[in-house]
């Protein structure tokens, strides 16, 4: 028992490392002025779906505690919070029906699924932003459609497709290998 407890919380501690070092350092960011996109950023809050709706949700708010106290900008801060919303409906949905992830067409209608609620969240925080005038001059020049629903709304749709992609890909490397933990 405190053996599966010393498990969750280091699966749950490393996840979160990862969640918060790969957009502070990755030089692997798409620019589409005035958005920009971290690929792989969403790679370990997935991975952290994948294992249990526990350790999903405590490395959602594991990197969201992680970018304030990093001093992100505030958008940053709650697009970060607003993943507790799909990270909760995602991971006990996978707890319910895990063959989803191993059926190539379910995983990805899931991650559409998932990709759209995702966005739902960021697009809710940048139009907050956005009429609260928080937003640097680029994100007004292009307008609300164009910058808000058009980045991050479908900018988030594929951005996190793309992630869920290499997420599921680690997992089932890890699974092979027998390194990917399972909680219920």
């Amino acid at each position: 028992m405190r053996s599966q407890s010393v498990l969750k919380m280091t699966t749950a501690a490393l996840l979160i490392a990862v969640g918060i070092a790969i957009p502070t350092f990755s030089p692997f960011k798409i620019v589409i002025e005035p958005a920009s996109f971290t690929l792989g950023s969403h790679v370990a809050i997935f991975i952290a779906m994948f294992v249990s709706p526990f350790i999903g949700i405590s490395v959602a708010v594991g990197t969201t505690l992680g970018f304030l106290l990093g001093g992100f900008p505030p958008v940053v801060v709650w697009r970060a919070a607003s993943h507790l919303f799909f990270v909760a409906v995602g991971s006990m949905y996978i707890k319910k029906r895990p063959q989803t992830l191993a059926s190539p067409l379910k995983a990805r209608f899931f991650s559409f699924a998932i990709g759209l609620i995702h966005a739902a969240g960021e697009v809710a925080v940048a139009s907050a932003f956005y009429f609260s005038d928080s937003f640097s001059q680029a994100y007004y020049e292009q307008g609300y459609i164009q910058s808000v629903m058009l980045l991050v709304g479908v900018g988030t749709v594929i951005h996190s497709m793309v992630d869920f992609e290499i997420a599921l890909f680690i997992s089932k490397v890890l699974d092979k290998n027998k390194l990917m933990p399972r909680f219920s």
